[in-house]
């Protein structure tokens, strides 16, 4: 029998973060503990995002696909992109051409128009933390002002 569960050690990986987040409210104070749990719900909300909306191209593990979509594990180009620019890029795509570790990428990047702020601000929360130079927690009110200020 097939396993019908489309995410394997999702159900882990909830429980990491639960635990975490608890423990990181045992400790410091409550405006800090607020935002341990915050960050552990977008790190969480963002990673089942990352699946559904990025993993296809960039892959689960962040290497992308080849020399047709750059990677975002061990990229100079993400580290050095700002998370309002990289919230830009989910809402509206991205079609310039791109160097990533001196590699040149020109196959467009699809634009997410139905991905909410919250959403948006979710996956540049989990992909900067797994992989970017800018950990903590994006929050949504900035995704929101730049969403509305993309180029």
């Amino acid at each position: 029998m097939q396993n019908s569960n489309p995410a394997p050690g999702l159900l882990w990986r909830l429980l990491f973060f639960t635990a975490l987040a608890l423990l990181l409210m045992a400790c410091g104070s409550s405006e800090k503990r607020r935002n341990s749990v915050k960050l552990s719900q977008y790190m969480v909300a963002g990673m089942t995002l990352y699946q559904q909306h990025c993993a296809n191209c960039h892959q689960v593990d962040g290497k992308g696909l080849a020399k047709l979509v750059p990677p975002l594990h061990q990229s100079d180009y993400l580290k050095s992109l700002k998370p309002n620019d990289m919230a830009c890029q989910i809402r509206y795509g991205l079609s310039d051409t791109i160097y990533v570790n001196g590699e040149m990428y020109h196959q467009p990047m699809p634009s997410n128009p139905r991905l909410t702020p919250l959403e948006i601000a979710e996956i540049v929360t989990y992909v900067k933390n797994k992989w970017g130079s800018e950990p903590g927690l994006y929050e949504v009110k900035k995704a929101e002002k730049a969403l509305q200020n993309c180029k």
